[in-house]
């Protein structure tokens, strides 16, 4: 083993070391009982089926009612957390570049009538293989991509979308935090490539571009392919009949090749899947505002978004299914054939953390529990980023415990699963800043045969809408508070 490579072990154990260590001064309520769940979904083996087999484990030494109790009771300091998820190594683009993509993955409670703030989530392939709305919990997770062929993923900040919450503004502060918490912690530097922020087609990419304008960002969205996008305003001629100069040019029409003209970019690549990829872009080509919805309170005139639009298409696809054109929008403008190139293989990026919600609810379980209360739910999510956190932290030292019909994999080049097979191991390094739990005895319970005199609460289901109403994040760090909307 060679003296680098030695290196490279001792900086990634001081990094796991350090940051659970940052993570149990986070855990401000019932912190051992937290941090002790947090181990014991590290070190059981297989998928999570329901949390309380966690208190059977050897890592977690609360009993059972511990567990329940610390996720009810207990309290997160969310911010700093946020703040030690931004601190640590993160992944980067070929370029250097920081990449955060941004998607809603719900936990869908559809029995759930005594849990509150419920909202329809949207889901595909429940059982019928068809689009539902199924209620709810959505969550709105921003991660940072890696580059490659991977299923990892550096999950940053997540935050749960309540009944009538606008998903760009919840986005868009979810972004702004945290690009404030990587300039802060020195992983965006001035003269650095600025961090492209992914989207998918459920976000109005303008408007986040417009509202983040103020931030070292480019946002890169896919956009319906029945849009319609304005071309610049042409030069001002003078007309005898006087009127008001136009604000808006010709139209670009997606379904219609006529109105497109020429492009100022084309590249044409080779890939492994999908045979060769075209590429078009048009530069400065903005939607046209109107005051609805969204820019129904904008004060002024209505601003005009200029940006360069994508037209990818593939030879053929994996499945053999309809090979349709992907649209995409990207707020830079003057794009060259590298910045096409760029865009369009960092959206096919996204896909990745689609793994991460799978290895989440899955493996991890992260949906698994019945949890009542909402700000138990998010006690939990940020449990599991905590434990997915560690689980990348430590990808150069897990041992590849495979099993017997899997193949060999190479160093740091594990899974997420297979790495959390080994953790156990690393663990009894590391040592648990958790203290050992005092002797107690369990309390005596409800008496046998008395029925419950307080039924819970019924709830109504709500709608995620875009309703275009500013949002403050929550504050949950004092008990019995509620999150905040302003107007």
């Amino acid at each position: 083993m060679s003296l680098g490579y030695q290196g490279v072990l001792r900086d990634a154990f001081a990094e796991v070391s350090c940051f659970r260590t940052e993570l149990y001064s986070c855990l401000t309520a019932r912190g051992d009982a937290l941090f002790e769940l947090c181990d014991a979904l590290l070190c059981t083996d297989g998928p999570v089926r329901t949390p309380v087999d966690l208190a059977l484990a050897p890592e977690h030494r609360q009993g059972h009612g511990a567990l329940y109790g610390g996720l009810n009771q207990g309290r997160v300091d969310f911010a700093r957390l946020r703040r030690a998820l931004a601190s640590i190594p993160l992944p980067r683009a070929a370029d250097g570049r920081i990449v955060l993509a941004a998607d809603v993955s719900p936990w869908l409670r559809p029995d759930a009538n005594t849990c509150p703030d419920r909202s329809f989530c949207h889901t595909f392939g429940r059982g019928e293989g068809k689009h539902q709305m199924v209620p709810g919990w959505p969550y709105s997770i921003v991660a940072a991509l890696e580059t490659g062929r991977t299923s990892w993923t550096a999950v940053l900040d997540a935050v749960r979308l309540e009944p009538g919450a606008d998903v760009a503004a919840v986005t868009t502060v979810q972004v702004r935090e945290v690009v404030e918490n990587l300039v802060a912690a020195g992983q965006w530097k001035p003269g650095d490539p600025e961090v492209l922020v992914v989207l998918d087609a459920g976000y109005d990419a303008p408007r986040i571009a417009y509202l983040l304008s103020d931030l070292p960002v480019e946002i890169l969205g896919r956009l319906r392919s029945d849009r319609v996008m304005r071309r610049p305003t042409p030069p001002r001629v003078y007309d005898p009949k006087g009127g008001r100069p136009p604000k808006h040019g010709g139209e670009f029409v997606f379904g219609d090749r006529a109105t497109w003209g020429t492009e100022q970019a084309v590249t044409v690549t080779d890939t492994r899947l999908y045979g060769k990829a075209t590429a078009h872009a048009w530069d400065r080509l903005h939607p046209r505002l109107t005051r609805r919805a969204a820019w129904i309170d904008h004060n002024g005139q209505l601003p005009v978004i200029e940006g360069t639009v994508i037209r990818l298409v593939v030879e053929k696809l994996p499945s053999g299914g309809v090979n349709k054109p992907v649209w995409l929008w990207w707020s830079g403008t003057g794009a060259t054939t590298d910045d096409v190139d760029r865009c369009w293989q960092s959206f096919l990026r996204r896909f990745d953390l689609e793994h991460t919600f799978r290895l989440f609810k899955q493996t991890l379980g992260w949906t698994k529990p019945r949890l009542r209360s909402p700000e138990a739910a998010d006690r939990w999510t940020w449990l599991v980023i905590a434990v997915h956190a560690q689980l990348r932290l430590a990808r150069p030292l897990a041992a590849d415990l495979r099993r017997p019909w899997e193949k060999p994999a190479e160093p740091n080049k594990l899974t997420p699963a297979r790495v959390r097979r080994g953790f156990r191991h690393l663990r009894t390094k590391t040592g648990p800043p958790a203290g050992a739990p005092k002797p107690t005895r369990p309390g005596p319970g409800r008496p046998p045969g008395s029925q419950n005199r307080r039924p819970a609460i019924r709830h109504n289901v709500g709608r995620v809408l875009a309703t275009g109403e500013a949002y403050t994040r929550p504050s949950h760090h004092k008990r019995g508070t509620k999150p905040r909307r302003t107007a």
